[in-house]
């Protein structure tokens, strides 16, 4: 059985709608994996903990389907099911310098000052403590300068550059070549991962912009214009993590401190039409704080700040919860400053990565190797790394990019990024549509082709809906993970914006699985749980293999600015530290963290503007 709110008549789709129709029908688009996020050993952090072989080449070799080796426990490693498409976003600052330091023992980098004292660190076994003085550099905005030289910064690129050049094949694997910018003001996460559609001939005409250059986003995005002016690049910035910004991703003030203008949220909109909302260091949807009505709330939360400054006094480093923390939070946020400002600053589409640091695109419950090589095995996991952390079980086997494109290139996803036909999961890969307009009917939930009916009466993931006397509809379709857990429920999470001004949100359970009725207060039963907790095995019995409807606003009120954006929960499988715990041969509880838990995916959402 499977429940559908169904549309009404329509009314006839808006010019701007019916220009992205003929677009989008010209060549239909197909599914694409991949990962947006991932460090080598060219990253100084992730070359600290045993990550010292795991370099692009590797990485790229490992995310293409063949086998590698883990670079803390030298066994040999292989992904499950290859990826489409891979960005190496090594850290810009100090790029490669503590592999060329310690591997490869450079006398112009050996011979410093600095140099030999981190050298003599690393050689007396005290590698935390090189790190923490070299990364201090960094968070202090102290860059020493004979680390970041022309030579040195060019150098590194060039290794970047050429990695993703020789496994870059059109058609069938897109080596994306990027960075990531590391800003880290007072320990809040401000980070962004960048990267170019283009390859090594426009590439080579700059070196990535560091938070050594500037720790404010503004002054990214100066350098984002100037360098497409000069070289003709196309780039595009990812923001993640705000879960650990301290409020900061997506405040209603910039980086000085004063409220943003509406020349801010139209430059930030022009280079950040997404956001990385599920990784390894937590899930970024939203908290149980911000949205206490949604049950599904608390899911892979992270609420560490990565202040290590702090931690090493023995200073409580666990971050309290903001509003400019979670991506759900900043939708709204959005609508309200649109409201005064005439621009929407947080108007993102929604992707997953993994911001893996041990090289390998690790997204996999049943094959995950850890936030860096260190923690790679159930061993080392049981030990802290990051700040305020009693283990590492706390990272999550997360997450991965869905882009819908026309063909598996450099340019065409890149395009589909730009336009957030995008979607996130927390690993598994399910498949998922989703369109909006005015015009779908009961029958279009059963189509054999969604794709070309979605597109023909309404606009993908990312697109935008403006006024109308009836209320949008929407076409959801979803496809379990051919290797992962049954499908529980469809939902569609609404914000909307009052007259008042003031934001609100709502959870639509619109489709799910198995002979179950809504409650009174539209909540659904819980699916039930076949996961064995002696053995560590689950079994498909329940749930759903696809869930599909057409569902239309019951609550519309067509002067009201909203968007709206889709969740599909699997049913309860297995979590990685399970079978981490199993094998280990202790109580799951000491992971301290549940034994089960439902993957999920997020649309990138649909906006309807009066």
């Amino acid at each position: 059985m499977i429940p559908s709110i169904w549309s009404q008549a329509g009314v006839l789709a808006t010019a701007l709608l019916a220009l992205n129709n003929v677009a989008a029908v010209a060549q239909e688009r197909n599914l694409y994996w991949g990962d947006t996020h991932l460090h080598t050993a060219h990253s100084m952090d992730a070359y600290f903990f045993q990550n010292s072989t795991a370099t692009p080449d590797v990485a790229y070799r490992y995310a293409k389907g063949l086998p590698v080796i883990n670079a803390a426990n030298r066994t040999r490693i292989r992904i499950n099911t290859p990826l489409d498409f891979l960005v190496v976003a090594d850290h810009a600052e100090y790029m490669t310098v503590p592999l060329r330091l310690f591997s490869r023992k450079e006398k112009s980098l050996v011979d410093t000052e600095f140099g030999q004292r981190l050298v003599s660190l690393f050689n007396d076994g005290k590698q935390r403590q090189a790190a923490l003085e070299l990364v201090g550099t960094v968070n202090d905005n102290k860059p020493y300068a004979p680390f970041l030289t022309d030579k040195v910064r060019t150098s590194a690129w060039a290794l970047q550059i050429d990695a993703a050049e020789k496994y870059n094949e059109p058609g069938k694997f897109s080596a994306i070549i990027g960075w990531e910018w590391t800003s880290f003001p007072n320990a809040s996460n401000l980070h962004r991962v960048v990267f170019t559609r283009d390859g090594a001939d426009k590439a080579n005409q700059f070196v990535p912009y560091s938070a050594l250059d500037s720790s404010d986003p503004e002054d990214l995005w100066r350098w984002m214009g100037e360098t497409e002016q000069k070289t003709g690049a196309k780039l595009v910035a990812i923001p993640h993590n705000g879960n650990v910004s301290n409020g900061m991703m997506f405040s209603r003030n910039d980086f000085k401190g004063d409220p943003i203008t509406e020349s801010y949220a139209k430059t930030r909109m022009r280079w950040e039409p997404l956001y990385e909302v599920t990784q390894i260091k937590g899930d970024s949807e939203t908290h149980p704080k911000l949205s206490p009505d949604d049950e599904f709330a608390d899911f892979s939360t992270y609420d560490h700040l990565l202040d290590a400054a702090a931690a090493a006094r023995g200073e409580e480093v666990r971050s309290t919860v903001k509003e400019g923390d979670y991506g759900r939070r900043a939708l709204r946020t959005g609508l309200e400053l649109e409201a005064t400002l005439g621009t929407n600053p947080f108007k993102v589409g929604f992707i997953g990565s993994t911001d893996s640091h041990s090289g390998m695109a690790s997204a996999e419950e049943d094959n995950f190797w850890g936030k860096f090589a260190y923690d790679s095995t159930p061993e080392n996991r049981r030990q802290g790394i990051l700040p305020g952390t009693d283990d590492m079980f706390g990272m999550s086997a997360a997450g991965l990019a869905a882009v819908w494109a026309e063909e598996n290139t450099r340019e065409s996803l890149f395009e589909a990024f730009m336009r957030k036909e995008v979607y996130a999961t927390s690993g598994p890969r399910i498949q998922l549509r989703f369109f909006g307009g005015f015009k779908f009917k009961q029958r279009d939930a059963k189509a054999k082709d969604i794709g070309k009916v979605g597109y023909k009466k309404g606009v993908p993931m990312g697109g935008d809906l403006t006024r109308s006397n009836k209320a949008p509809s929407f076409l959801i379709h979803s496809v379990k993970d051919p290797d992962s857990g049954n499908l529980d429920r469809v939902q569609v999470v609404k914000g909307w914006l009052d007259s008042q001004g003031q934001s609100h949100e709502k959870i639509y359970n619109v489709a799910w699985s198995d002979e179950r009725k809504l409650k009174s207060d539209g909540r659904l039963p819980a699916v039930g749980n076949t996961v064995d907790l002696e053995t560590g095995t689950y079994t498909n019995s329940i749930g759903a293999t696809q869930l599909s409807a057409v569902w239309r606003d019951p609550d519309f009120d067509a002067s009201q600015s909203a968007f709206y954006y889709t969740r599909v929960l699997e049913i309860p499988t297995p979590r990685y530290s399970m079978w981490d715990a199993m094998a280990l041969g202790v109580d799951n509880k000491e992971t301290g963290q549940p034994a089960t838990h439902q993957e999920r995916a997020y649309s990138s959402p649909i906006w309807y503007t009066p």
